[in-house]
């Protein structure tokens, strides 16, 4: 199963979406069981209704229509035509239970006002048809519609919590990622002058008594009341074998290790439990200069947090290669990305670290509909 039928078949299996079946198959029990019993005339475009009705929600829950809008809007107008159709069709039926889960799923796309004006209206046309179909009271047609008005209403600021808690979640997750960005550099840079800061100390302090000191033993040396000279000398030999090896040891300190960055970027993939990063590689590829780590951290960083909140994505896949002079990355979701894929201010950024130091990126649809960036950088200390 590909990624993009698992991630449907989760939606449509969600604990929200199951309620809603059961919802569902309530309704179809008690208002085309009734009309059934009732040789109703209205029995079979009241099944119609309600297979159209399943089958608009099913393509709303499973996100079939995220990449076109407008389709949200005719979806719920075909929705909220069968559900009052329904209760017009079997007066003191369950069928209200349908604007319920109409409510659910128009707060799913819609807020504020407009989630507000739509609910509105639908309790407007289902206030009408009481009075002008089952010729209701005004006090009995007022109370059907305000307590349907008071679930629909609950199950709307239900479903709009959960959103904001997962916006919230996802906002604290790039956060997080942002952070741990941060302190993997800083630790890097903390590192590099650390060991700038000792190596200079060895040099400067170690190395000057050391060359003092062999000095002197030369003097020594050429003492002739010296009444051992060749142990003298021998000393001598070993400052000079001693601050060789001094200068070995700064030379290697300054040397920069470089950030190991299969490391690296797993401990940066941890605190989002989607998409899944899978790294390919090369074992041990360590990578030098604080602004050429910066680039990769944050291209990966931001990579991770537009599949987790446009996508939306299941996995990210990061491919990272030196290759003819060029240390090339490719990174590529899962999700949904438009044909023509256009940089926002976390994808120009990127671009703008890449192409300071004079590399560059390019911004495609991946084969399975995700985004792809291809990106490298030119050889330096890698």
């Amino acid at each position: 199963m590909s990624t993009r039928w698992r991630q449907i078949t989760n939606e449509l299996l969600s604990p929200l979406a199951l309620a809603a079946y059961v919802a569902w198959a309530v309704v179809w029990l008690v208002t085309i069981g009734g009309m059934e019993r009732d040789g109703s005339p209205w029995l079979w475009p009241a099944r119609v209704a309600m297979l159209v009705f399943l089958a608009g929600f099913l393509a709303m829950v499973s996100g079939l229509c995220d990449s076109r809008p407008g389709r949200h809007l005719a979806l719920s107008l075909v929705l909220g035509v069968c559900a009052l159709g329904l209760t017009l069709m079997r007066p003191n039926s369950a069928a209200a239970i349908l604007l319920v889960l109409l409510a659910a799923q128009m707060a799913v796309y819609l807020s504020g006002w407009r989630l507000f004006t739509a609910i509105a209206l639908v309790n407007g046309l289902f206030l009408g048809g009481l009075f002008w179909f089952w010729d209701a009271g005004p006090m009995a047609a007022l109370t059907t519609v305000v307590a349907f008005a008071s679930f629909q209403a609950f199950a709307a600021l239900m479903i709009r919590s959960n959103q904001t808690a997962e916006q919230m979640a996802e906002e604290l997750r790039a956060a997080n990622a942002e952070l741990l960005t941060s302190r993997t550099l800083l630790a890097a840079g903390a590192r590099d002058a650390e060991r700038l800061r000792l190596s200079r100390e060895l040099h400067d302090v170690a190395g000057h008594s050391l060359t003092a000191l062999k000095l002197n033993l030369r003097a020594l040396a050429a003492d002739p009341r010296q009444s051992d000279p060749e142990r003298v000398r021998l000393c001598a030999g070993l400052a000079d074998e001693l601050l060789g090896s001094l200068r070995e040891v700064v030379r290697e300190m300054r040397q920069d290790e470089g950030l190991d960055l299969g490391e690296a970027l797993a401990r940066l993939g941890l605190p989002f439990p989607r998409p899944a990063l899978r790294l390919d590689i090369e074992p041990g590829l360590k990578l030098r200069g604080r602004d050429r780590i910066e680039a990769v951290l944050r291209a990966v960083q931001e990579a991770l947090t537009n599949a987790a909140r446009h996508g939306p994505a299941q996995e990210l896949a990061v491919h990272i290669r030196p290759e003819a002079g060029r240390l090339q990355l490719c990174i590529e979701d899962d999700g949904r990305a438009p044909s023509e894929p256009r940089a926002g201010g976390g994808l120009s950024g990127m671009r703008e670290r890449f192409e300071a130091l004079g590399g560059e990126v390019c911004l495609s649809r991946s084969g399975r509909g995700g985004l792809r960036i291809d990106a490298w950088l030119p050889e330096g200390e890698a």
